[in-house]
């Protein structure tokens, strides 16, 4: 008796699916996304703040690529990696030199909320302009402290030139003469600035800077009045900080003499 044989299926070869690993690994892509664009945002965040930094890691970056493309070529990897080393330590250190610079990048002096006076360590008084003189004479006021300095020379002004408030508090007030060598300021051009300097304008000290010298009788005038000579040795020693300023030579700093007083000294 003869029995016939069933013939089997072959079983198909190969793994079966699972959903459990199948979920898992679109779980991790989707986090290794969330991660990736998480660092090329801060990527650009840095690039932003700091493009030197950017540099660095991008130039990085192409540094680690080609050492992996040539490791697989057989290239020196040693070699490549001291070359590799060189060039970061290079970009990062011109990186930091960079940012040093900015942060320690020296204030100017309008973020102190003042003008430096522009006035020369040395200056040709005699080539100056009248009024190109007492704008250098406002300025060294500006320079030693002086408050409130004004120029106010001109027509109508009754021997004034420059008013302005020394460091102290006493109220200074200036007549300026841009003479040449010789013409030397006489007793008539003191006895006109000393009969309105204390009575008119209420000088505490009162100064004549002149970029020649003084005569004689005028010195002596100036004595009894209480009035400041300055000459051009005396502005060239105060212009270049050699020299104290006119409203220290006062021979009445200090006294309790009233200005009206002294004019009529």
């Amino acid at each position: 008796m003869t029995v016939s044989a069933r013939r089997t299926r072959p079983r198909r070869s190969g793994r079966r699916f699972d959903l459990r690993a199948t979920a898992m690994y679109f779980g991790l892509a989707a986090v290794g996304l969330v991660v990736a664009g998480w660092v090329v945002r801060m990527a650009f965040d840095v690039a932003e703040r700091r493009p030197a930094w950017a540099v660095v890691l991008v130039l990085g970056a192409v540094v680690a690529g080609v050492v992996c493309r040539r490791g697989r070529s057989g290239f020196s990897a040693r070699r490549l990696a001291r070359r590799t080393t060189g060039a970061l330590e290079e970009a990062t250190a011109t990186a930091l030199d960079v940012l040093e610079e900015q942060r320690t990048a020296a204030p100017t002096d309008e973020a102190h909320g003042f003008d430096e006076p522009a006035t020369a360590a040395v200056v040709d008084h005699e080539a100056l302009s009248p009024d190109e003189f007492e704008q250098v004479i406002a300025d060294l006021c500006v320079r030693d402290g002086c408050a409130e300095v004004e120029v106010v020379g001109g027509a109508g002004d009754l021997g004034a030139d420059v008013v302005a408030l020394a460091p102290d508090g006493r109220r200074v007030v200036i007549q300026c003469k841009r003479y040449g060598d010789d013409h030397k300021v006489g007793s008539q051009d003191l006895q006109r600035f000393g009969g309105t300097c204390f009575t008119v304008h209420e000088a505490d000290v009162a100064v004549l800077v002149t970029s020649s010298d003084f005569t004689a009788p005028a010195v002596e005038y100036a004595e009894q009045c209480g009035i400041v000579c300055v000459n051009e040795g005396r502005l060239r020693d105060w212009n270049e900080g050699l020299g104290p300023a006119p409203w220290a030579l006062s021979p009445l700093a200090g006294e309790e003499t009233e200005p009206s007083e002294r004019a009529r000294g």
